[in-house]
């Protein structure tokens, strides 16, 4: 809507913002006033989740498990989910993974991150600790 032209939408944004004289984004319902760049990034990638790959795998941080390999940054896997990519691929309970495409994962926010970036049906390369052994494992990306 051009609030410039539109006085409906100009009326709008005023009644759902209390400004006027700014700018004002709505984005799924939410006002953001001004340019807040950080803001608006992390709206419209909320908005992207619905189409963000998933691994179907229950991860935490591995350094706050109390797991074996505790000490080692990364993002565990408490769980992976039947016939889901991460299952297909090989991924079991217990693995740490502390890579995605050459990208060091510290932690699970790390890998929900690098995962964001990604569009369904990419490839996907995992580098990961299972028993004090360092794996890599390929895998095709699902929504």
């Amino acid at each position: 809507m051009d609030v410039a032209v539109d006085r409906g939408a100009a009326e709008e944004m005023i009644r759902k913002s209390g400004q006027s004289g700014v700018p004002v984004i709505i984005i799924d319902n939410e006002v953001v006033v001004g340019f807040n760049r950080q803001r608006l990034e992390q709206l419209l990638a909320k908005g992207a989740t619905e189409q963000r790959p998933r691994l179907g795998l229950q991860i935490s941080d591995a350094a706050r498990t109390g797991q074996p390999g505790a000490g080692t940054s990364g993002a565990y896997v408490g769980r992976v989910a039947p016939g889901s990519p991460g299952e297909r691929a090989g991924l079991r309970q217990g693995d740490i993974i502390n890579e995605l495409n050459s990208r060091p994962i510290h932690s699970a926010h790390d890998l929900e991150d690098a995962l964001s970036i990604l569009p369904p049906g990419s490839r996907a390369v995992i580098g990961l600790l299972r028993s004090q052994q360092t794996l890599r494992i390929e895998l095709v990306l699902q929504p």
